[in-house]
């Protein structure tokens, strides 16, 4: 096999493959074996027709096609380690010469992984913020807690008040009719929640159990459904049960409940350290994300429309498996939103595009500087993603693929480079 490249266009080459006849004309023999039993000639069972006697009859051309596919992915694959590029997209391919007795020339024309230019990338002046929990932070925290231990109580003998949770049915109308998705019984909403459509929520307080109202209401324009936007609508409402938060005492005997600790003041203590390590990460996360974005800023690449698309098939795809939890698919999603495939792609492109450049730029840190992965630090990887998921490390790397190993050393190369660049 021989080869040549030549560069077309920005991040684009044409790669030239020769191979020999004799290789071409063995393949011409594996397509036969493989596909004669396609062809019916008179005379013969099907599947049992000479070779020549097929091409006699469907033209000398008749395997070539078949031939071609098999040989080139190998000389595909040989070309391009040969002239050490890396494709990013499927190549479009152009046969210059074929049949038997002749040399196999054809053209593969590919879009490459494209050069990264590296700025500066170490010793960036790029400031961390530092710790500053308050009182305020601790005593917050320790009112959600006191939020989450809060017990609901019936109330009978008053209306509905700002915070309430109160259990409903509704039936929305429009101009008279009831409106898809506008119906629900034994809905739970607290009130002052702002969780359902504006003003509904306020029309509720002095309302009393068992009462029913109208709950007149207008539908914001950006509303997702066409049919409702800035439409006026009539909520028909029976208010079923009403609770409010009875909160509990914060003291001592508090802490003992939800807690390991004896004393408030043990328990605050304990609650700002934990607030303080929380802290510290999302500080500590924070400037390395603002490391990497100053190095990406300093380099220069130009990155090929095809890599960012693949960038936006991967993000469409985890927002697909996200909403698969949540009950709903992408479509789903989309025709609520009131937006189309494209134009969420569009909305994702800048970010796409320096998901790509960001990881091209690492990546090619981490080539500059070296920076390798020894089977020890794998093995430590396993171990510790084991024990997150409460397995054995032996038990664990049983159910991993190559794909997984090459993802974990991957993984481990871009911490390293990270902490390089904030040395």
């Amino acid at each position: 096999m021989k080869s040549k490249i030549e560069n077309v266009d920005k991040n684009v080459v044409k790669l030239t493959i020769e191979e020999d006849a004799q290789l071409f004309n063995e393949s011409l023999k594996k397509a036969y074996a493989k596909t004669r039993g396609r062809f019916s000639i008179p005379g013969f069972r099907k599947g049992k027709a000479p070779m020549n006697i097929i091409e006699r009859y469907y033209g000398d051309s008749v395997f070539y096609e078949e031939a071609f596919n098999i040989i080139c992915p190998d000389l595909y694959d040989e070309a391009v380690k040969e002239n050490n590029i890396i494709p990013v997209d499927a190549p479009e391919l152009d046969i210059e010469q074929i049949g038997r007795d002749k040399d196999l020339i054809f053209t593969a024309k590919v879009t490459v992984k494209p050069e990264v230019e590296l700025g500066e990338y170490k010793g960036l002046s790029v400031e961390k913020d530092q710790v500053n929990i308050t009182d305020e932070d601790v005593q917050k925290k320790l009112e959600e807690v006191q939020e989450q231990n809060a017990r609901l109580i019936s109330v009978e003998d008053r209306p509905v008040q700002d915070k309430d949770s109160v259990n409903i049915d509704f039936e929305g109308l429009l101009d008279g009719v009831p409106f898809e998705g506008g119906t629900s019984k034994g809905y739970t909403l607290v009130v002052g929640s702002n969780t359902f459509i504006p003003g509904f929520e306020d029309q509720l307080i002095g309302a009393t159990l068992g009462q029913e109202l109208d709950v007149n209401v207008t539908f914001p324009e950006e509303y997702h459904s066409e049919e409702l936007k800035g439409k006026p609508v009539v909520f028909k409402v029976r208010i079923n049960e009403i609770k409010y938060k009875e909160l509990p005492v914060l003291d001592d005997e508090f802490v003992k409940d939800v807690s390991e600790f004896d004393t408030l003041e043990e328990y605050k203590a304990d609650i700002r350290k934990k607030l303080e390590e929380e802290e510290e990460k999302k500080i500590e996360q924070k400037y390395e994300n603002d490391i990497i974005k100053k190095a990406v800023e300093n380099a220069k690449v130009d990155i090929p429309d095809v890599m960012v698309e693949r960038q936006l098939d991967n993000t469409l795809q985890r927002i697909n498996m996200s909403l698969a939890y949540q009950g709903m698919n992408l479509q789903t999603y989309l025709n609520m939103m009131g937006i189309d495939e494209r134009t969420m792609r569009d909305d994702y492109r800048e970010r796409a595009l320096e998901e790509v450049k960001t990881q091209l730029v690492l990546e090619k840190i981490s080539l500059t500087e070296n920076i390798e992965v020894s089977d020890e630090e794998i093995e430590n990887e396993i171990s510790q993603m084991a024990e997150n998921y409460n397995q054995k490390a032996d038990e664990f790397k049983k159910h991993l693929q190559d794909s997984d190993i090459e993802y974990i050393k991957d993984t481990i190369i871009t911490k390293k480079t990270i902490d390089l660049m904030k040395e």
